[in-house]
């Protein structure tokens, strides 16, 4: 039986539409004791630690399992992995990003899509510096 996860948090970029909409439509309820959404562009000591630890949150949301990081097609993967099957969305997501493969085949799609979006909102990309 795996170890029950204390602390999971998903950062992620508040002002694009995609990341929005996927943060409130993955199911995560009940998969830790702790569970934290935070909009990057809000700051905060996660955001800092990961940005201090070279993340650029402009190349993928990020993912802390119980304090490991996944970043990227990783990230969208172990999202994947720990989600519920309930919902059409999560059952989709589900079968597409539990393989490694798609997701790193797929996520540079998805980080386009994101840039193109910001972009055409007239949107600021997140700062990747420390400050």
């Amino acid at each position: 039986m795996a170890k029950p996860i204390a602390h999971l948090a998903v950062i992620y970029d508040g002002d694009c539409p995609f990341c929005s909409r996927y943060v409130a439509h993955v199911r995560l309820r009940n998969v830790a004791q702790k569970l934290d959404y935070v909009n990057a562009r809000d700051g905060g000591p996660l955001v800092e630690d990961a940005r201090k630890k070279g993340f650029d949150l402009n190349e993928g949301m990020l993912v802390l399992v119980d304090g490991a990081y996944h970043h990227g097609a990783e990230a969208v993967h172990v999202l994947a992995m720990l989600s519920s099957p309930l919902g059409a969305f999560n059952r989709l997501n589900g079968q597409i990003f539990k393989s490694r493969f798609l997701s790193r085949l797929l996520y540079p799609v998805l980080r386009a899509g994101r840039n193109l979006s910001l972009r055409l909102l007239g949107r600021l990309r997140l700062p990747s510096h420390n400050h």
